[in-house]
């Protein structure tokens, strides 16, 4: 088969989906597809879970169960497992947002550390996974990010941060799982950037047990990551890294428009596009330096890492090479890379119902407004539709 031909192989796609599952997924990204749709269902939604209306009985039969694997991670576990009988490795996340009280924070460092004990004793889960701000307040890390003067309780409030960065990444390293720190807004990302790089000199003297991400839709992170590369090199350290596209592209642009400052964003797609490209070649180019975690539902940015490793002589089953893709989205993608012997991971995420709704209204949107996203994974449910003549 033609590498540009992989991923149009619907019935390695959709093999894990029976009939009804293959209804719901078409059902579903029909609905997405229609934005003013998602707009009121989105709002509608928040209203009933915010008047306690007995709703969630109906999201966790459509939305939650087609996104995310179940309310804590026993309930994960057979999708983990499933996936795992066809060469999928998971990275079950945690997907609860928005909490920024301590006993909050402890709570899902708490969380944090059980997963990746959970995680040592079974080979489907490789990875760890968790946001800055799942361990610590938006607004300190603004403040650090952005030099202002911190009050002596921040001082402690971040040394306790810092802490539970530390507490994550020792617990990666002990029980030989990679841990993933996601990325998030630029005004706080220097200060959570920072914790990452301290944590991969710290643990990532053998191998990259800490991954750090890089957002490509940031016209400056080529350059950071050299400069990154440029002191591992001197520090004897490996660096990991996820690269992503990146989620916050109208709050950043209006951030910038507001305050005044030029937008951190590239101007157009198509520049973050090259840009996840160049990063990716560069990453693979230094493979002996940098593990690589390609996060994307980009085909064509696929296509060109397949490619790539080709080129460089790079081993389909290379550990320091991964792709991964959400779960729930592109499964032509995830399964017909793994059909060829590619590491590959789907990012499941998990949670009560009502604390994931934030990343559930997030999904919906961003697949409204992704050119193209929706319509493909229409059309690809369709010819399967078509295939098991359904």
């Amino acid at each position: 088969m033609k590498a540009n031909t992989l991923f149009d192989n619907t019935e390695t796609a959709f093999k894990l989906k029976n009939d009804s599952q293959l209804e719901r997924a078409y059902f579903l990204f029909r609905m997405i597809a229609n934005e003013p749709l998602v707009r009121i269902g989105t709002a509608a939604t928040k209203f009933a879970l915010n008047l306690h209306l007995p709703v969630e009985g109906l999201i966790r039969a459509t939305v939650f169960d087609h996104f995310c694997g179940g309310v804590n991670e026993k309930d994960c576990m057979p999708v983990v497992d499933n996936l795992y009988e066809v060469g999928v490795s998971s990275v079950l996340d945690y997907s609860v947002e928005g909490k920024e009280g301590s006993d909050q924070l402890d709570a899902t460092l708490k969380k944090i550390l059980e997963l990746t004990d959970f995680a040592k004793t079974k080979p489907a889960m490789p990875f760890s996974v968790f946001k800055p701000t799942g361990l610590g307040r938006f607004e300190l890390y603004r403040k650090v990010t952005e030099k202002e003067e911190l009050t002596s309780e921040e001082k402690e409030e971040w040394e306790r941060l810092i802490n539970r960065f530390d507490k994550a990444s020792k617990a990666a390293f002990d029980t030989n799982v990679t841990l993933l720190i996601d990325s998030e807004e630029t005004w706080m990302q220097d200060a959570a950037d920072d914790l990452c790089e301290q944590m991969m000199m710290k643990y990532n003297k053998e191998r990259a047990v800490v991954y750090n991400t890089l957002q490509c839709y940031r016209w400056d992170r080529l350059d950071y990551l050299k400069e990154e590369h440029k002191k591992a090199k001197a520090g004897g350290y490996k660096l990991g890294y996820k690269i992503v596209r990146g989620a916050y592209l109208e709050k950043e642009n209006e951030r910038a428009e507001e305050k005044g400052y030029k937008t951190p964003m590239h101007p157009s797609k198509q520049a973050t596009d090259d840009c996840f490209n160049e990063i990716m070649h560069y990453i693979l180019e230094n493979n002996n330096d940098i593990e690589l975690f390609i996060g994307t539902h980009n085909e064509d940015s696929n296509y060109q890492a397949i490619d790539m490793m080709k080129e460089l002589k790079i081993a389909v089953d290379d550990p320091k090479v991964w792709f991964g893709q959400l779960y729930g989205m592109s499964d032509h993608i995830t399964f017909n890379l793994a059909t060829k012997g590619y590491n590959v991971a789907k990012y499941i995420p998990f949670g009560p119902v009502k604390d994931v709704m934030p990343y559930l209204i997030r999904r919906a949107e961003e697949n409204t407004s992704v050119a193209g996203q929706t319509s493909r994974e229409l059309s690809l449910l369709k010819k399967e539709k078509k295939r098991r003549k359904i």
